[in-house]
């Protein structure tokens, strides 16, 4: 999954990226009677078949609805609910990745039933770190970017492999 995920964010149109990829390797280990590539070209069409048909059908069936349903309260209220639950699930995310990459090792403590992914500190990687603040800076006060960054933070990562520094 992480691969996917990985390839996605370096192509365009990540979602069909991930859900391909995803179907991919799910048919490809668990072919059957098929051969492994062959099951494996299957399910990454099934799955971006699955996936894409019915937010399609949503959108042409629904589109003639949309304005007039623009001025109901309720719905309103109901999309702006599913927005923060969104913004929920990105921000979980994106903790998840950061802790994953600037700690090389991590504890899941269970406390009152609920377990927690904690970060051991003692494992920082201290150049991912570097890298994740210098970005931020980029970022929010030079306001660079997105192309600017992902060349900065990938030459960064060349020339750290390139001085045996990772």
């Amino acid at each position: 999954m992480l691969d996917g995920l990985g390839m996605a964010e370096t192509t365009p149109g990540p979602l069909i990226m991930v859900t391909q990829f995803v179907g991919y390797m799910g048919a490809f280990r668990e072919a059957g009677g098929l051969s492994p590539l062959l099951a494996g070209t299957l399910g990454g069409l099934l799955t971006t078949w699955v996936t894409f048909t019915p937010c399609f059908l949503w959108i042409f069936f629904g589109a003639p609805f949309i304005e007039r349903l623009r001025d109901n309260d309720m719905l309103t209220a109901a999309l702006t609910a599913i927005t923060a639950a969104v913004v929920g699930v990105i921000l979980n995310l994106a903790v998840w990745f950061g802790m994953h990459v600037i700690f090389d090792e991590i504890r899941t403590v269970t406390s009152m039933g609920v377990d927690i992914e904690m970060p051991v500190l003692d494992s920082v990687d201290f150049l991912a770190l570097v890298l994740v603040l210098a970005t931020m800076v980029a970022v929010f006060r030079f306001r660079a970017g997105p192309v600017t960054v992902l060349v900065g933070c990938a030459a960064a990562g060349v020339a750290s492999r390139a001085f045996g520094l990772s």
